[in-house]
């Protein structure tokens, strides 16, 4: 696959550069914040070779790559004219400017942006942690000996020092001096201050006491002085000419934030992380058993809508105010249930695309990338990803109830196992074997399909926004149809379909609205609302009903699949017409686009319709 390519694909199905505000990416996505979301042909991305899916949500346009993200991300910013946009934060400005600014889009935005680069570091460092009081446990390296000190070291590195990586990632987002950031965040942990803090003493600025705070592994204070930082940085540099302002705007910067953040700001995200830790104790301590269920059977379906990375802030924050943190182990279960999924889809599944996807889905979600996993084959199948969810419940309701904790902080994998260990542990490998295997087992017997290769994703109308086909055939483009009115678009977009039998069916759930005396045509309106016109043959309401048997009335009832009408096809061709089969969504300027199934031929779904944004 050529990464070049897919990149310049990609973009072009964006919108182009001009469409681009921003674009950065994380373990799997590439995440564009887009000036027109509506200008993104998201069907025509879905269909290129290399990516997963596309997910609009959090206010960011996220397409799913997977682990070879990172060089998409490299091909991306090569392109013409997109080295500039690339890791760009401006588009708070633009949301507000435009009056579309949502607060909670904008919190995932910079949460997720500001953890992203350093996640691969972090996740490696908790490894080596766990790794270590493994080694301890078992008696196999004394915490005496000098590798474990190297070693030990290695790993607590990057969470003694988080806010200084916090400082310099948040300040790339917010589009101020990294250096100046940095420096702040460093203030904040310098030994003079950490020892002052260890002794608990307390010192004045100017008559007024500072709070004795560790700010060591800390979250919440650094990002907020940052954003302070990003309002007092442009009324610096507004104030001093420019010949000095590249000395003065730092000095004054330090000279007045550091006070500012030990003084009002430290202790408000001190108090901030201490309530959201007390939350999340409350509602752990009310049931462990039934936050364990809940999480472990929804962790992953928030995960789709990128709003996990506030849960992530979390429990980094439970590891430095507690020691510890419960919610980890038990996404654990979340995150291998959905590789027993994928598994269970390879051992039964007989379409070979499918199967080659689900087993390299279900080991990255071993080692804790799921997405591939769940947009590339349990959520595109649904049923698997029900077994996930029940499975990834039950694991993680064993874990709570045995209340297992994390030593530190790491994403959920098979290589995170060591940093459970202490209590509940065995709890903890109870839970997780439930959670894959059960998922497994459940969806080798109830979550795939048993109908031949190439049906295997359900025909089913579970989805109020999928059109299934009314007659079996050939799908083609609405435009190619030979009949000007239908093809130029103008009663509504749709599909054609050249028949190969004479039996239209019901292709949604709903009511019949009109039924044509000639029975060449039919309405119908969906229970969701889509108005629907079906058409049979160009010009035959000239035959005047001839071979055409009406078997439904109007504001009859109808399930998918009844029959609607029957039509003598051998029969209208030697009449010399044409028999193509107009399926017409008359409504269609309440969708944003009617995308028609033209890939593949052997699915019964015809059209795929995407409301607009209310």
């Amino acid at each position: 696959m050529s990464f070049q390519k897919l990149a310049n694909d990609i973009l072009d199905g964006v919108g182009g550069k001009e469409n681009v505000n921003a674009v950065w990416h994380c373990a799997t996505r590439l995440r564009f914040k887009l000036n027109d979301v509506k200008r993104a042909d998201t069907g025509k991305i879905e269909k290129l070779e290399g990516v997963i899916t596309v997910v609009d949500s959090a206010g960011q346009y996220q397409v799913v790559v997977g682990n070879s993200v990172s060089q998409v991300y490299e091909a991306l910013t090569l392109l013409p004219g997109m080295a500039a946009h690339a890791s760009a934060s401006n588009g708070d400005i633009q949301e507000k400017r435009t009056g579309k600014f949502n607060p909670v889009s904008q919190l995932m935005d910079f949460v997720s942006a500001v953890f992203t680069p350093f996640l691969g570091a972090l996740a490696g460092a908790g490894i080596l942690k766990g790794i270590l009081a493994l080694f301890t446990t078992m008696n196999w390296i004394s915490p005496d000996s000098g590798a474990y000190k190297v070693w030990s070291a290695a790993g607590d590195a990057i969470f003694y020092f988080l806010p200084i990586f916090l400082a310099f990632t948040a300040a790339k987002k917010l589009r101020v001096n990294p250096f100046v950031a940095v420096s702040l965040a460093g203030a904040l942990i310098h030994p003079t201050l950490v020892e002052i803090v260890s002794n608990s003493q307390t010192i004045n600025f100017f008559g007024i006491p500072i709070v004795p705070i560790t700010y060591t592994s800390s979250v919440f204070p650094i990002l907020l002085a940052v954003w302070g930082l990003s309002y007092l940085e442009p009324l610096l540099n507004k104030w001093f000419p420019e010949s000095v302002r590249n000395m003065l705007t730092p000095l004054f910067s330090l000279v007045i934030m550091l006070p500012l953040t030990l003084i009002v700001i430290g202790p408000i995200g001190t108090k901030i992380s201490g309530l959201l830790a007390l939350a999340l104790l409350a509602i752990y301590s009310f049931s462990p058993l039934l936050a364990g269920l809940v999480l472990g059977a929804f962790h992953q379906s928030i995960v789709i809508f990128g709003v996990h990375w506030a849960l992530i802030t979390l429990m980094i924050n439970n590891v430095a105010n507690q020691g510890y943190d419960q919610w980890l182990p038990i996404v654990c279960a979340a995150v291998l249930s959905q590789a027993g999924a994928a598994l269970g889809v390879f051992l039964k599944s007989k379409d070979a695309k499918i199967k080659g996807l689900s087993s390299s889905a279900a080991i990255t979600a071993i080692f804790g990338i799921t997405e591939p996993a769940i947009y590339g084959v349990t959520l595109k199948l649904k049923r698997p990803f029900y077994c996930a969810m029940i499975a990834g419940g039950i694991g993680g309701a064993i874990i709570g109830s045995f209340e297992v904790h994390a030593s530190t902080f790491t994403f959920p994998s098979l290589l995170a196992i060591p940093t459970y260990l202490g209590q509940g542990f065995i709890g903890e490998v109870i839970g997780l074997i439930v959670a894959f295997f059960g998922a497994v087992i459940l969806t080798y017997f109830f979550g795939v399909s048993t109908k031949p290769p190439g049906d295997s994703i359900d025909s089913d109308v579970s989805n109020p926004n999928e059109i299934l086909s009314p007659i079996d055939g050939e799908a083609v483009p609405l435009n190619r149809v030979n009949d000007e009115v239908f093809a130029s678009e103008a009663m509504g977009k749709g599909a054609g379909i050249i028949p190969a039998n004479g039996i239209v069916k019901a292709p949604v759930n709903g009511t019949v609205t009109s039924v044509y005396k000639t029975g060449h045509a039919i309405g119908i309106v969906s229970d969701s609302g889509i108005e629907l016109l079906i058409h049979i043959g160009v010009n035959t309401v000239k035959l005047k009903g001839q071979h055409f048997k009406p078997l439904v009335k109007e504001n009859e009832t109808i399930k998918a699949g009844d029959r609607l009408v029957e039509f003598d096809l051998e029969q209208i061709k030697a009449a010399g017409y044409d028999p193509t089969v107009m399926v017409v969504v008359t409504n269609s300027y309440n969708y944003d686009q009617v995308i028609v199934n033209l890939e593949d031929t052997k699915s019964k779904r015809l059209l795929q319709l995407i409301p607009k944004e209310q």
